[in-house]
């Protein structure tokens, strides 16, 4: 069986250290794993509002996410939080109220920051927004990924064996997360 995976890349930055880490963390991952990047930039700001007519960029991702058997967020931390971006993507996904694209997904959260202690705080920030949103996270590894300058090429290729090791380790747990999630709560 192969899995639908959507991510979400946390910046809409076009130089992220996430969207590298994205690309690592796929030529890492199990070959049963498909990935299919969520686009989170062309959304408008959310606003209940449009909760009895989406627009077609919302709807869309809303479509996409329902198309997947699992999320992963990839992200960095805005002012030890969710950067805006995101929260908006989370917000149109969960709503109107009743209509969770997030309910029972297995969910996994990695993030790069170029300072010392990686994207922890707004890992935990993201964590209690996804827990609200009745997503099934994996909760260990954690991973707060240090983004040194050379640790990981443009292309994905990560040069050193313990970081290699390490996030193939991630994806192989968050593989197994999805597999028992998806036992236990089947996606529609």
């Amino acid at each position: 069986m192969t899995y639908q995976v959507g991510y979400f890349i946390g910046s809409l930055s076009s130089t992220s250290i996430n969207r590298t880490l994205s690309r690592a963390l796929i030529r890492l991952a199990p070959d049963d794993l498909e990935f299919t990047e969520l686009p989170i930039g062309n959304l408008p700001l959310y606003s209940p509002d449009f909760d009895a007519d989406y627009p077609p960029e919302a709807t869309a991702l809303k479509e996409a996410i329902a198309a997947s058997d699992a999320i992963l967020f990839i992200s960095p931390e805005y002012n030890r939080s969710i950067p805006g971006a995101l929260k908006n993507a989370i917000d149109w996904a969960s709503r109107p109220w009743g209509q969770n694209s997030f309910d029972h997904m297995p969910a996994a959260v990695i993030g790069a920051s170029i300072g010392q202690i990686g994207t922890a705080v707004g890992q935990q920030s993201l964590r209690a927004v996804l827990s609200f949103c009745n997503a099934r996270q994996m909760t260990a590894p954690e991973a707060y990924i240090h983004l040194t300058p050379g640790l990981i090429d443009d292309d994905g290729t990560v040069n050193d064996e313990s970081t290699a090791a390490f996030l193939t380790d991630f994806m192989s747990e968050f593989r197994t997360h999805v597999a028992r999630v998806l036992t236990v709560i089947p996606r529609a």
